[in-house]
């Protein structure tokens, strides 16, 4: 998971959202907002409304890759999904921030499944059972990283070594080490094997890649050549394995990514 980069929606589609919220906001309780939130969300949610037609089109601009899934990014990002669950916070349904594009193999675990870290630091689990009442949720710290708002590297690394899984980087009894690891579970970013073989692949591959740009460079490459041989690692799978293959390269544990970065520096800012 990295940090989503930032793109603006039109004035048009941003009022569109805000009349749609407002729809919700006007239920006069709690229970009757979240009943339009789930309502309206479905019917608003379409390719044929402009407002949305645009929400997918910007956060697939903001996708890693081809339309790679903002969590796991590896499946293809088709659904619309809310940080916070629209049956928890009906008020920020259709609000921009709350959006990624996610797969279903991430969402569908997800799903409106939300902690907390309350006043204490204690991890809560605010979802809402079936049949419950409908109530606010308590307040506290999202347990979940936002990767529109925070940087999942700040949390957590990626093994390039031997696993190939993510890991709390913070102290145990921290919150930082909480929300990591919640993050990790929730979404199951180590559990499926995929994603781990998927990660190793990648890293072999932009291992290759740099080095066909250092041999491509030192034969005297146009920069034509260099500029395409760069925005194919940029546009590469798993833009995680390479940002942390950034991070890591000055690690004794790769002799190897520090020889390779020592003759491309400038590989570090790409």
């Amino acid at each position: 998971m990295l940090k989503v980069a930032y793109k603006r929606l039109s004035p048009a589609a941003k009022q569109n959202l805000w009349n749609f919220q407002d729809e919700v906001d006007a239920g006069t309780t709690y229970a009757k907002r979240v009943s339009l939130a789930k309502g309206r969300f479905r019917t608003r949610n379409k390719s044929t409304n402009p407002a949305f037609a645009e929400v997918r089109s910007k956060l697939t601009a903001m996708c890693s890759g081809a339309r790679r899934c903002m969590y796991c990014e590896d499946s293809v990002a088709d659904e619309v999904e809310h940080f916070k669950p629209k049956d928890l916070y009906p008020e920020v349904v259709f609000v921009w921030m709350n959006y990624l594009y996610a797969c279903g193999a991430c969402n569908g675990p997800k799903n409106n499944q939300f902690s907390i870290l309350d006043a204490g630091g204690q991890l809560l689990n605010v979802t809402r059972p079936r049949r419950a009442a409908i109530i606010p949720p308590q307040t506290g710290e999202p347990a979940l990283i936002d990767p529109r708002r925070e940087d999942p590297l700040a949390f957590m690394m990626l093994d390039l070594q031997d696993t190939f899984e993510f890991t709390p980087t913070a102290p145990l009894d921290s919150g930082q080490w909480t929300r990591a690891d919640y993050t990790i579970n929730v979404l199951r970013l180590k559990e499926r094997d995929y994603l781990v073989q998927a990660r190793e692949n990648a890293f072999g591959s932009y291992r290759a890649r740099l080095k066909e740009y250092i041999n491509e460079r030192d034969k005297g490459a146009s920069g034509t050549k260099l500029a395409k041989l760069k925005a194919g690692i940029r546009r590469s799978p798993h833009p995680t394995v390479w940002a942390e293959m950034q991070r890591q390269h000055s690690h004794p544990r790769h002799p190897e990514l520090q020889v390779l970065f020592a003759e491309a520096p400038e590989a570090l800012t790409w």
